[in-house]
């Protein structure tokens, strides 16, 4: 199967917490992509680039912050909050580098209210981030939007036309997508699930980009599973047995422990599916076989760890192509080129 190029999706397989950031951040400083451009929700889903000992948390800005040549986007289906975007943005001097679309609906302070009690708090298990309300706002047609507000004008513009643009004119361009599969407001585990759609047709439409633009799905799975919040998890180990696997986790955004579960094939089955996956990323492999930590090349992996690649090839029909192991950058397995090779 081969590896196509220029405009590619990376979407989470799971339950959200997969490891996007880190394969996201890997591909934009090993290809030098011209943007990345952020769809799914907003604020409520935290990335997490570590590059030469220092983390870098993202909750707005696409995770290729550390490549400085790289435009950085967010599609209008994007909820933006402008304080966490602003404090980003100074926090990474990128102001010259983002554009946002003068479409992305507001997160006010009156949606963050409403998120951190009731019904989306305390039965669904949300983030408090004021994304659920925000969204229902703007199905109500009641939202502001980027262009009316006067903090951003200097980062407004049209998303959908410079992306569409850059595709044409032979860019490499990354969509990034946020949360998981499986917390889909359609195809995930109903009601627990986030405020709209987030596999890769959405995240293409958040962006403004129609289907025949994009020539690949990378979907990126972590070695096991873990879930934040409420909700279905197949296979959900207790909390003491997660410790003694040492796959205790804490979120990006809420500092809550995520529940863990072992790697699930049927769900990774239809995660491709749901997706079109052209390509799989993994990650934390080092978690799962201590003796991958830091690994770079797909030989000088022990046994087991690479059995348990060829099992999850082999299961799904989809080439793995990318192995994270270990959280820094460039603790990465790239087997993009022999895979061309194989085709």
């Amino acid at each position: 199967m081969a590896i196509k190029m220029p405009a590619m999706v990376i979407v989470g397989g799971f339950f959200g917490d997969e490891g996007k950031g880190k394969i996201i951040s890997y591909l934009a400083m090993k290809d030098n992509p011209s943007a990345t451009v952020r769809g799914g929700v907003g604020p409520n889903a935290g990335h997490t680039v570590v590059y030469e000992g220092k983390s870098y948390k993202l909750r707005m800005l696409p995770s290729a912050i550390l490549n400085k040549q790289t435009k950085l986007m967010i599609g209008a289906g994007v909820l933006v909050n402008p304080d966490v975007l602003l404090d980003e943005i100074k926090t990474f001097n990128a102001g010259s580098r983002v554009l946002i679309d003068s479409q992305c609906a507001i997160i006010e302070n009156i949606h963050i209210e409403r998120d951190r009690g009731g019904y989306l708090k305390e039965r669904i298990g949300t983030t408090g981030s004021g994304t659920g309300p925000a969204n229902s706002d703007r199905v109500l047609r009641i939202a502001k939007i980027a262009k009316d507000i006067d903090s951003l004008k200097d980062y407004v513009g049209d998303v959908a036309f410079e992306v569409n643009k850059l595709i044409d004119d032979g860019a490499l361009i990354i969509l990034e997508g946020t949360q998981g599969t499986f917390l889909s407001l359609y195809h995930g585990t109903y009601p627990y699930v986030t405020s709209k759609d987030v596999t890769a047709s959405a995240i293409c439409s958040d962006i403004g980009i129609g289907p025949k633009k994009v020539e690949d799905v990378l979907i990126v799975f972590k070695s096991y599973v873990t879930r934040v919040g409420e909700g279905f998890l197949p296979g959900e180990l207790s909390e003491e047995e997660t410790i003694k696997r040492g796959w205790r986790e804490v979120a990006t955004v809420t500092g809550r422990v995520r529940r863990s579960a072992p790697f699930n094939f049927e769900l990774a089955k239809r995660a491709v599916m749901l997706n079109s996956a052209t390509q799989i990323a993994l990650t934390k492999l080092d978690v799962i076989f201590p003796d991958a930590r830091g690994k770079t090349s797909f030989e000088a992996l022990p046994k087991d760890a690479k059995k348990f690649i060829e099992d999850i090839e082999n299961s799904l029909k989809v080439p793995l192509s990318i192995i994270s192991t270990g959280p820094e950058v460039f603790d990465t397995i790239d087997r993009r080129s022999q895979l061309r090779i194989m085709a």
